[in-house]
């Protein structure tokens, strides 16, 4: 049976397929961060990081739910934490996720009420998206698109090389050219139906794929590009969160992030 709390948080998204629903898959461990805590956890300014992820979701209009899938032995934990930082009453449900990231957003997507038609999927390591991205791929999905990416073009000039081990050089095989390319960043955003549909096939076709839009793609999804944001980039080494650090002090000094 529903528990009244959740039923209370469902009867908030209004039965529209409108208003979206948000994943945030955090039940990975972060091991290019360094050791500690699993990734997710590690501060930002004295603060986790899935705790600001989660915020820049809650801030967006066009999110009714967020929905995060946290480590199975760690669920209590993780809603503890989002209940002490004033996150209790944003619609928000904490659920076991898996042993991959592919795992934690199926079983996420499996917690989001059948009536929202809209699901957005957003790295607990990018904490410091704005909300105007978040808003930006929503509106895309209610547009018409199937699967919506944001993404920024490419700074570097990338070479297609051929993998060696040992360190050993790599011979060149390519220069792509770099107009055309992106860099992707989440929240990915996704008719419900199209992503449910390409989660339930890969449980049978297994395919290798880094995100949710990749997994579209693969089963012959249509995916779009709106723009992204610089600020949006994922914390994955040591020296990310250093930037992470000089961008949230800059926006506290601004505007009292």
């Amino acid at each position: 049976m529903e528990e009244p709390a959740q039923r209370r948080r469902s009867e908030t998204l209004n039965g529209t397929a409108a208003v979206a629903a948000a994943v945030v898959p955090a039940a990975g461990r972060g091991e290019r961060l360094g050791p500690g805590a699993p990734k997710a956890l590690r501060e930002l300014g004295g603060v986790p990081l899935l705790v600001h992820a989660v915020r820049a979701l809650a801030r967006s209009r066009a999110v009714g739910l967020v929905v995060v899938a946290a480590p199975a032995e760690g669920v209590a934990e993780v809603i503890a934490l989002l209940d002490s930082h004033g996150l209790d009453g944003k619609d928000i449900r904490v659920v076991a996720g898996g042993d991959t990231r592919q795992e934690s957003v199926r079983l996420g997507l499996a917690a989001i009420p059948a009536e929202v038609g809209i699901v957005l999927v957003h790295d607990a390591a990018r904490p410091l998206v704005p909300v105007e991205v978040v808003d930006a791929v929503a509106a895309a999905v209610r547009a018409g698109a199937e699967a919506v990416v944001p993404a920024v073009p490419l700074a570097d000039t990338v070479k297609l090389v051929e993998p060696q081990s040992g360190g050993r050089p790599e011979p060149v095989l390519d220069t792509p050219d770099r107009s055309a390319l992106r860099a992707v960043q989440t929240p990915q955003g996704f008719r419900r139906d199209v992503l449910a549909a390409a989660h339930e096939r890969a449980l049978t076709e297994p395919v290798a794929v880094t995100d949710d839009a990749g997994l579209v793609e693969r089963f012959g999804g249509r995916v779009v590009v709106v723009p992204g944001h610089e600020e949006a980039f994922k914390v994955t080494r040591p020296l990310d969160l250093v930037l992470a650090e000089a961008v949230l002090a800059r926006r506290r000094a601004s505007d009292g992030f």
